[in-house]
């Protein structure tokens, strides 16, 4: 039985009023001597708090998809299967290094071919559809969550490459968050289906690599985990292989939520060949700003791994546009920093919010948010 879905919360809603009943009709008919009985009768009013956190715990994880599956509340599920040193090239999504074709990123030109299937979560809409990805540079495996525009099987668009945005969650996340919280294919559809939006291609990979007790930041950490690699190279790779994706990074974008967020915008400072935008939904810079970051543990992975500081020491301004949105105190001030910090051709639109840090707050703000890529990456007929 999966961990979200409506046949588990079901079982947990049984079980609450279950435990009741099993308590109160055995509360007196315990025997044996007095510590025996204290004993058994704990054990039932643990049962009951149990089975009744149980049930809002579900609700709640239902609700948010804050773990996407057993394996993501309980391990790491082995998604790191080595941790290789990437090739240094360093190019567009796709067509790195010299010959600007897919595979020159130092792996095979031969394209691989991925089989797909419907997401198998009754909150994520069907038309999602879902790999299983060997990272070919990172030794990461994962899966990787995939949405088409409506334009994308329109024969009128059949010689059309599109625009792609990778979706990053928050930590811990889910990579169908975006799909089942947020509803950002459900929202954007008629958007793009009216001009309004462009026809972006929608990517959200797993980024819990590490189980739950370890957020790696997104970054490539020697000895531990090319996160990096395997989001900036092994993904878009992945999209290019299988699908009618542009590859040239003007028409590429990355966006996050609370630790995506900081992740995007590493990413698209880092990147500014691969990426020419960021989404930045109550980020932060520092990454201390998640407690079990893997980069805030050393000093020099701290310091370089932080948006503000890429930024400030890039050699040549970075050609990126980030879009950054907070309330005081929870990203408003890190979204202000960067934007006293760019140099033209970077830009910085911060946006101030207001609300918790939830999905509540951030799903209304996706049309604004991809109304404003589109600017940057309009529609091409």
């Amino acid at each position: 039985m999966q961990l979200t879905g409506q046949p588990f919360l079901i079982l947990t809603i049984i079980l609450v009023p279950v435990s009741i009943v099993v308590a109160l009709l055995l509360w007196g008919r315990v025997r044996g001597p007095k510590p025996v009985q204290t004993l058994a009768r704990l054990v039932m009013l643990l049962f009951c708090q149990a089975t009744a956190v149980t049930m809002i715990f579900v609700m709640v994880n239902n609700a948010n998809l804050i773990y996407g599956s057993w394996s993501d509340l309980l391990g790491d599920g082995g998604h790191v299967r080595a941790v290789p040193t990437p090739p240094a090239a360093d190019g567009a999504a796709g067509q790195p290094g010299q010959g600007g074709q897919p595979g020159s990123d130092a792996q095979p030109a031969t394209k691989v071919l991925q089989q797909f299937k419907k997401v198998d979560d009754p909150l994520v809409p069907g038309d999602v559809q879902t790999t299983d990805v060997k990272g070919r540079l990172s030794g990461v495996d994962g899966e990787v969550n995939v949405w088409l525009p409506p334009q994308y099987n329109d024969p009128a668009y059949k010689d059309k490459k599109f625009p792609v945005v990778e979706l990053f969650p928050g930590f811990p996340g889910s990579s169908k968050t975006w799909f089942g919280t947020l509803k950002v294919s459900e929202q954007l559809k008629p958007l793009m289906e009216s001009g309004q939006v462009a026809p972006f291609i929608l990517v959200s990979p797993r980024t819990q690599l590490l189980g739950t007790t370890v957020d790696t930041g997104c970054a490539d950490v020697p000895g531990k985990v090319n996160a990096d690699t395997w989001l900036s190279r092994d993904v878009p790779q992945m999209v290019l292989d299988n699908f009618r994706a542009d590859p040239s990074p003007d028409r590429w974008a990355v966006a996050g939520y609370s630790a995506g967020a900081h992740c995007a915008d590493r990413m698209a400072l880092l990147h500014p060949n691969r990426y020419r935008a960021a989404v930045s939904l109550s980020g932060y810079s520092d990454p201390a700003g998640e407690d079990l970051s893997l980069t805030a543990k050393d000093p020099h992975l701290r310091e370089v791994s932080n948006p503000l500081y890429i930024l400030q020491h890039a050699t040549t301004p970075p050609k990126v546009a980030l879009y950054q949105t907070g309330d005081k105190g929870d990203g408003y001030e890190a979204g202000q920093a960067l934007a006293a910090a760019a140099k033209a051709p970077t830009t910085v639109t911060v946006v101030e919010t207001s609300g918790p840090h939830t999905q509540q707050v951030w799903k209304p703000m996706l049309p604004d948010v991809f109304k404003w890529l589109t600017q940057l990456i309009p529609i091409q007929h």
